[in-house]
């Protein structure tokens, strides 16, 4: 059973302006592993854990370095979770998490889709 759907889309330029115009938000948002990606795998990070908050609700309260995204051997993408979003994702009885990301264009775009 599905239990929540979030998606999400980020305009890189934008976000690295962002980034640049106030320090150390990027070391709020994104883990050392994905500050080390180029600046279109970050933006398409944080559009992950938006689209992420957005299926689980948007509860007050998460903290964004509880969430990593990371891929596999094979390039899928997944979310790492811990602290705050686990305990989210614990508290509706997520068993799985569904993630697409791309990026192109200048625009980068997540879905997630959280299954019961």
């Amino acid at each position: 059973m599905i239990v929540g759907i979030g998606t999400d889309m980020v305009v890189i330029d934008r976000f690295r302006e962002m980034l640049a115009r106030r320090p150390g938000l990027a070391e709020r948002l994104l883990t050392e592993g994905e500050l080390a990606l180029s600046m279109e795998s970050q933006a398409a990070r944080f559009s992950a854990k938006e689209s992420l908050a957005k299926a689980l609700g948007s509860p007050g309260g998460m903290r964004w370095l509880d969430c990593e995204v990371i891929k596999s051997a094979g390039g899928v993408p997944s979310f790492v979770n811990v602290g705050t979003v686990a305990s989210r994702v614990e508290e509706l009885g997520i068993g799985r998490i569904h993630l697409s990301i791309s990026h192109d264009g200048g625009f980068a775009t997540t879905m997630v889709v959280c299954e019961r």
